[in-house]
């Protein structure tokens, strides 16, 4: 395996960002339009969050929230590639952690079943939790 291979879904990640940063805003000006809100009546922070549904907060809730654990997971992905750690098991495990965030997305900017959605997010996090030990334990040469 090459060790490139990492940067795959690594980089699924950050479009996944993407694709939900243009959802957002896709929904706020619709919302914004729709309402005839003058920008001006938005300049204080948090306004918009106020006074939007779900459906228009939804996204910019869980776009912050790829500001978070996937933080964990670009970190450790550039630690593995740079120490020349990655292997299938670290890839495989990258793939669950983009595909169970992406599933967490899709829920929670579209019907937002909670549960569900809680279900995808701890998948996805038990695996960067998993890529964190076992590099911290190879790291600290305990395997």
């Amino acid at each position: 395996m090459t060790q490139d291979a990492i940067f795959s879904p690594f980089f699924a990640t950050v479009f996944l960002t993407l694709l939900v940063w243009v959802y957002m805003y896709i929904r706020r000006i619709s919302f914004i339009i729709s309402r005839k809100i003058s920008p001006k009546d938005l300049a204080v922070p948090g306004t918009l969050a106020q006074i939007s549904p779900p459906n228009v907060s939804n996204p910019s809730d869980n776009l912050k929230n790829l500001f978070e654990i996937p933080v964990l997971f670009y970190a450790l992905v550039l630690y593995l590639f740079i120490t020349n750690q990655v292997d299938s098991v670290y890839v495989n495990a990258a793939w669950v952690f983009v595909v169970f965030r992406a599933l967490h997305s899709a829920v929670h900017c579209t019907f937002n079943l909670v549960m569900l959605r809680f279900s995808f997010y701890l998948f996805a996090t038990l695996a960067v939790w998993f890529i964190a030990i076992r590099a911290a334990l190879i790291h600290f040469r305990m395997i």
